[in-house]
């Protein structure tokens, strides 16, 4: 087969596999936590013209490109203050919260902050939007302390409510008590994604490593990393990039026509 036809035709299909990857990162410029990713483009093989493989010669031929990886950048974006109680934002790089499946036990990692107050069998707990558990420093759900209303009602008629709140809280902090905590690792770029801006190690062997001191803001989202401008350029380039691919098969068939004619 003539190589023209393979190095445009491979050409154009890795050049749509990056248009698909920046479309991908366009269609979630809104979403909170969306960390965008980039197409890594690796040359294939040259080869010597009509001279051996070892041979040093100027006359050498590509055999076109292909996409090898695509990198997730997993650095910090910009916040938006919501006010809300469950919102948290990571405000360092490479960090995620750590869920669970309720129903699987699969575990999962993102760094989209939306939480929310679910209740289970036992008790409420911080959640997802999809209703995984969000996981505290000793990997286990989150389990929320809600105010009993009616306690609180009859304290307070009862005029004994400050009193009592006073003997339940000693003014320091309990560093063993269940909070938001968020984990890292020695290469996130390993990281598979699994959608709904989630990951999961797979088969890496890669174990997570709690942050001692994370960087957190409550009543905070992280919005998506994706650069409207960045996109736009790729997009750009992809499309030129894919036009000449398209471009070289459309020329080498011709060429091929011609000299079939000339045979003919």
């Amino acid at each position: 087969m003539n190589m023209s036809f393979y190095v445009g035709a491979i050409g154009a299909d890795h050049c749509s596999r990056k248009l698909s990857v920046v479309a991908n990162n366009l269609a979630n410029v809104n979403n909170n936590g969306f960390k965008p990713k980039t197409a890594v483009f690796s040359e294939l093989i040259n080869y010597n013209l009509n001279d051996s493989p070892e041979a040093v010669t100027q006359l050498t031929a590509g055999a076109g490109v292909r996409v090898q990886r695509t990198n997730t950048d997993f650095g910090v974006s910009a916040m938006r203050e919501t006010g809300l109680e469950y919102d948290y934002a990571i405000t360092q790089p490479n960090a995620f919260f750590m869920l669970q499946d309720p129903v699987s036990g699969e575990i999962t990692y993102t760094r989209s902050g939306r939480f929310h107050r679910g209740e289970r069998e036992d008790g409420f707990y911080l959640t997802t939007e999809s209703g995984k558990l969000v996981l505290d420093q000793n990997r286990q759900p989150l389990l929320l302390e809600v105010a009993d209303v009616e306690a609180m009602r009859e304290a307070l008629e009862g005029g004994d409510y400050e009193e009592d709140y006073e003997d339940d809280y000693d003014g320091e902090e309990d560093e063993d008590r269940p909070r938001v905590s968020v984990y890292t690792f020695s290469n996130p770029s390993r990281l598979l994604s699994v959608g709904n801006n989630e990951y999961t190690v797979g088969n890496t062997g890669m174990e997570p490593v709690l942050v001692e001191n994370p960087g957190l803001a409550q009543g905070v989202l992280e919005g998506s990393g994706t650069d409207m401008a960045k996109e736009i350029t790729r997009m750009i380039e992809c499309q030129r990039a894919f036009s000449f691919a398209a471009r070289v098969v459309t020329t080498s068939d011709e060429i091929t026509g011609t000299i079939n004619s000339l045979r003919g």
